[in-house]
């Protein structure tokens, strides 16, 4: 495809799978927007929003697989944009889809490694007894800690972090099972909820009313944020191709493999987790007095399935699986920001980001990117710190990272359906199927880019603005004026590297 081999080919099947299954982390997203989830409808939306949603966005990993199987590149999204653009407008296309899942990738980023901070300062508070640690000065600065740790890993080279995507898939499967189990099971003078409150009305009705809208129908679309926003990060396993063996086959059978296993495993965490919401109250736990379900969400600062797995299995079994969350957070930390970097190396590799000669290098002893992959950490951070001054500003994170890798997500599958031509099918095609596949998908992607951009809370005041609209106008003014001034006259899409002689020279230079 005119780019030299500057990656080490060193990743199996299975662990292309296991770095998109690690990013979608239903321990980390399910957990960490549970408490959005408890005040936008209860357990009856996240869980059937979850089956609703899971369904919806296999339409859009299939189309993307078939996508991946044609142009398994590092670049990925972007990359086809330029090459399904009908006419001369591959740039333009390729451009935005890139700058879109740039942002994307950064925010993502930022919301799982921030939902690792929270988990573990609720960890400490849950240890110590002091709420101090769930303020937003404390989460913030953990958030930073693991960041820098998570950049430190992906300095090592791509056979370190392809065995923390290992471990990570058992450890998701293996953790769910035992949370759930131990939820179920645990010796307490806990007693689970009816099917009512996890599935229907009674479920809905405890919780109806805290997010301040009086629309049930609209309330519910809200609360689908909990399922979508889990399952982003999946077009990882297109970013590694290059670093992945047979990656026709095996980039689109993982992001599909990925989806639908966390499809699965995620129905049955929430269920669990939900059918273990205490329903007895006032009762006290860590020097805190619940009084009614309104003060659930807020729990432990806003992560109260820490509560949930304290009262049900008791102190120290409760610990002990706050750790086996917090553990899957920080995997999936490690797996977003390999992914931020390698999207981040091929936009650099075609001139499309500042400083982008910097941000392409690849070093010579890891053969990792790791000048992009600190640009994702530090990012993330960024992002990250909106956080002190605003209590919104995670859920606005986890929206932005939705728009902004769903609309990358479905440009190229968009312009493979307007420009069906242009369109060569790799081994891992869709058949007769893809037209209906890839409208639906598209269809609601279009839905949901502006779903998520109206108000979360009511009455709409600055604490609970919903920021999302304009960190995408920004990124969208960013990337379109700079275009309109500069890029156009010399960003050409994906760009050939050089002769086969020179790639060969590149190649050879690596590999000394």
């Amino acid at each position: 495809m005119g780019y030299a081999q500057e990656l080490n080919r060193n990743m199996s099947r299975f662990s292309n799978f296991a770095i998109s299954f690690t990013i979608i982390s239903i321990l980390s997203g399910c957990l960490t927007l549970y408490s959005y989830g408890l005040s936008h409808g209860g357990p009856p939306t996240m869980i059937w929003g979850w089956v609703l949603v899971g369904g919806l966005v296999m339409f859009a990993g299939l189309s993307m697989a078939e996508i991946c199987s044609a142009y398994p590149t590092a670049g990925g999204l972007y990359y086809w944009a330029a090459k399904l653009a009908p006419g001369k407008s591959g740039p333009i296309w390729s451009w935005f889809a890139g700058w879109f899942n740039l942002l994307g990738q950064v925010a993502v980023t930022a919301g799982i490694t921030f939902g690792c901070g929270y988990s573990v300062a609720a960890f400490l508070q849950l240890l110590t007894g002091h709420s101090a640690w769930t303020s937003a000065g404390h989460v913030v600065a953990i958030t930073g800690i693991l960041l820098f740790l998570q950049g430190l890993i992906n300095t090592f080279g791509v056979s370190v972090v392809s065995l923390f995507n290992k471990v990570s898939v058992w450890w998701h499967l293996f953790g769910v099972a035992v949370i759930v189990v131990l939820l179920y099971v645990a010796p307490s003078s806990h007693s689970h909820q009816s099917m009512s409150f996890v599935f229907g009305s009674a479920g809905w009705h405890a919780f109806s009313g805290l997010s301040g809208f009086s629309a049930p129908f609209y309330v519910f679309l809200l609360g689908l944020l909990v399922a979508q926003y889990t399952f982003t990060g999946y077009d990882a396993s297109a970013h590694v191709t290059e670093e992945t063996h047979n990656a026709a086959i095996s980039g689109p059978k993982g992001i599909v493999s990925s989806i639908w296993v966390s499809w699965v495993a995620g129905f049955i965490l929430l269920v669990g987790v939900s059918a273990a919401i205490p329903h007895v109250f006032p009762f006290s736990l860590a020097g805190t007095t619940y009084t009614n379900y309104a003060s659930v969400p807020g729990a432990f600062g806003g992560a109260p399935w820490v509560m949930i797995f304290e009262h049900a299995t008791g102190r120290v079994m409760g610990e002990l699986l706050v750790l086996v969350v917090i553990g899957a957070q920080f995997f999936c930390g490690i797996a977003s920001v390999t992914a931020n970097s390698r999207m981040i190396y091929a936009f650099s590799r075609d001139g499309a980001v500042p400083f982008s000669d910097f941000f392409h290098h690849v070093s010579k002893r890891s053969h990792v990117p790791v000048h992009s992959a600190w640009f994702g950490a530090v990012g993330a951070f960024i992002l990250s710190a909106s956080y002190l001054k605003s209590a919104v500003a995670y859920a606005a994170v986890t929206s932005v990272a939705v728009i902004g890798l769903y609309v990358a997500y479905l440009i190229p599958v968009f312009l493979r359906r307007i420009n069906a031509a242009a369109f060569v099918p790799g081994p891992w095609k869709l058949g007769k199927w893809g037209p209906f596949i890839n409208w639906v998908a598209i269809i609601w992607v279009a839905f949901i880019c502006v779903l998520f951009m109206l108000p979360t809370a009511s009455p709409i005041n600055f604490a609970d603005f919903n920021f999302t609209p304009v960190a995408v106008a920004v990124v969208l003014g960013f990337a379109g004026i700079w275009y309109a001034v500069s890029a156009r006259k010399w960003f050409k899409g994906p760009k050939i590297q050089g002769t086969a002689e020179e790639l060969a020279a590149i190649e050879h230079e690596l590999s000394i």
